[in-house]
């Protein structure tokens, strides 16, 4: 087991900004269990990505993404492409953020099982998904979506963050009241995806699961080396709520 301290990125808004506090609280027990750990906060949007690029630089392989999926997805992309040309780096997770979706794949959903899974030093490898797009490259270990998942999401960023798991549900019951749908025409590996009807969504899946709870692509995995595709054709809006 490696005995590098991890790098902690901390996003004390998260969790409708009782982030900061429950992980003063938590870095007890991580330190009681022998995991040295060194602190960073972030202040801005982008800030954890910047910060894990400047470690990585510096030597870090080990870091631990403390808030929601948010926080994790901005370290992700703070440690790649840069490490590619390097060691693989370990991105620990304390889920004290609004989503903590991402980690559900692995059976954790509470602050404990994951203290605990940090304590053990348990790893496991994970698919990262690069996304070239008009306006650069990203990547992501969750989902990227098109259409009614990303409204519902940004709705909830900016006005219900504070309701946790029930303000994506809030969020998407307004989204399917005023539901619209698009015409996405995809490539997959290069051929044509086959349809264009308009959609409600998209989804370009590497884990199950978004918005917390919402198990949307159950047969996603992101050890598998495959992006699920999850599509919603036009339906009538009761149907709709009933299939969320």
């Amino acid at each position: 087991m490696s005995t590098e301290p991890y790098i902690a990125i901390v996003n004390g808004a998260a969790g409708g900004g009782r982030c900061r506090a429950r992980f003063d609280a938590a870095l007890k027990r991580i330190e009681g269990r022998g995991v040295e750990v060194k602190t960073y906060l972030t202040h801005a949007v982008g800030h954890a990505t910047e910060l894990a690029r400047e470690h990585y630089a510096r030597g870090a392989r080990r870091f631990l993404s403390v808030g929601g999926d948010g926080t994790s997805y901005e370290i992700v992309n703070g440690l790649f492409p840069e490490a590619h040309a390097g060691e693989t780096p370990t991105l620990a997770m304390l889920p004290l953020g609004t989503g903590n979706s991402f980690l559900r794949d692995f059976g954790i959903e509470h602050e404990d099982a994951a203290l605990e899974a940090l304590a053990r030093g348990t790893t496991r490898g994970v698919d990262v998904v690069r996304v070239t797009h008009a306006g650069g490259l990203l990547h992501y270990i969750n989902l990227l979506t098109v259409g009614f998942v990303t409204r519902a999401g940004d709705l909830t960023n900016r006005r219900f963050k504070v309701l946790g798991d029930r303000g994506y549900l809030v969020a998407a019951m307004i989204e399917i009241a005023r539901l619209k749908l698009a015409s996405d025409p995809i490539l997959v590996d290069e051929q044509p995806y086959g349809d264009a009807r308009p959609a409600a969504f998209l989804t370009f899946s590497n884990s199950q699961y978004t918005g917390g709870a919402f198990h949307i692509a159950p047969h996603a995995d992101p050890t598998d080396g495959f992006v699920d595709i999850v599509r919603a054709n036009a339906m009538p809006r009761l149907a709709f709520t009933k299939n969320l």
